[in-house]
């Protein structure tokens, strides 16, 4: 375990486990088509390529950056964009795939916004929910969703603070005392 963590709260193992099961799932829902799986960087992307290499369908991929936190560890509540995807959407099966989903204001700012581009089907893989921090106004539903997690600051698996612990391979709380001294 990384000495800035207090404790691994999901293991390599159980990512392995549940990004098979989130998969086979997906296969399932999408079974015969063609889906455009969306990664929302920077944080997604180890899930992202974990979880697409077991999706058992013809994929697309596309990716987007959706800023809302700046430097710290709370939403700012202003979204926006600062990569947009390549291709047009429309007429499409759509999968967003984030890392975690908080006060769920930039997601539900995200798909609003991607519904108006036309798209067969819009669904969102998320590997970390933390439904306590929902703030109003939020209006997401989190259709495959790989851990509920209590209201802690995490890092690993792609999930980072101030850029770092993203390549840990396992999910832990950050140490208290790492982000509240800067």
């Amino acid at each position: 375990m990384h000495k800035d963590l207090d404790k691994v709260l999901i293991s390599e193992e159980e990512i392995r486990a549940k990004v098979k099961e989130l998969a086979a799932k997906i296969t399932e829902d999408f079974k015969g088509e063609q889906l455009t799986v969306v990664c929302i960087l920077k944080g997604s992307t180890v899930f992202f390529a974990d979880l697409v290499r077991e999706i058992q369908l013809d994929t697309v991929f596309d990716f987007m950056i959706v800023k809302s936190y700046g430097g710290g560890t709370e939403s700012s509540g202003n979204v926006r964009f600062v990569k947009d995807l390549d291709e047009s959407i429309t007429g499409k099966n759509v999968l967003i795939v984030e890392d975690i989903i908080d006060s769920g204001l930039t997601l539900t700012f995200l798909k609003n916004n991607l519904i108006t581009r036309g798209a067969k089907a819009l669904k969102i893989c998320t590997l970390l929910d933390k439904p306590e921090r929902r703030k109003a106004g939020a209006t997401i539903t989190v259709d495959y969703c790989g851990f509920t997690i209590p209201n802690e600051f995490v890092v690993g698996y792609g999930l980072d603070y101030n850029e770092s612990y993203r390549n840990l391979p396992y999910v832990g709380i950050l140490k208290p005392e790492i982000y509240t001294n800067v």
